[in-house]
């Protein structure tokens, strides 16, 4: 593994909201690689840069909203981001949610991506 830059971390991070943000699906490539695999809360692994696209695109609850980043942090292939979202879910509800990821990055790209939220859950 090699050591990721933070310059290099912010970027990559800041890229990865704003596909996700303006809904352009279409360049989830450019950050997450081919075979990426993502964890989150509540689903089964995603696994494949077809299956995430289809995630955002479709299943996502969220119709529109902005992640608002508070920290990056990055080391031995490694990549950690935290901060909160506010938008909309698709059925007009208000969402807010602190969330923090956890990037294995390779390539330049996003090998895997496990997001964590701020809820009681044990």
């Amino acid at each position: 593994m090699n050591e990721i830059p933070l310059a290099e971390a912010r970027a990559l991070v800041a890229r990865l909201f704003e596909v996700i943000d303006s809904r352009d699906f279409g360049a989830l490539g450019e950050v997450f690689a081919l075979d990426a695999v993502y964890e989150r809360p509540g689903y089964s692994p995603l696994e494949g840069l077809e299956r995430l696209t289809t995630f955002y695109r479709d299943e996502r609850i969220i119709a529109s909203g902005a992640h608002q980043v508070e920290d990056v942090a990055s080391g031995e292939g490694v990549v950690i981001s935290r901060g909160v979202f506010t938008g909309k879910s698709r059925k007009g509800d208000d969402l807010n949610e602190r969330f923090a990821d956890v990037y294995r990055v390779e390539g330049g790209k996003i090998q895997r991506r496990t997001t964590y939220f701020f809820r009681a859950a044990i």
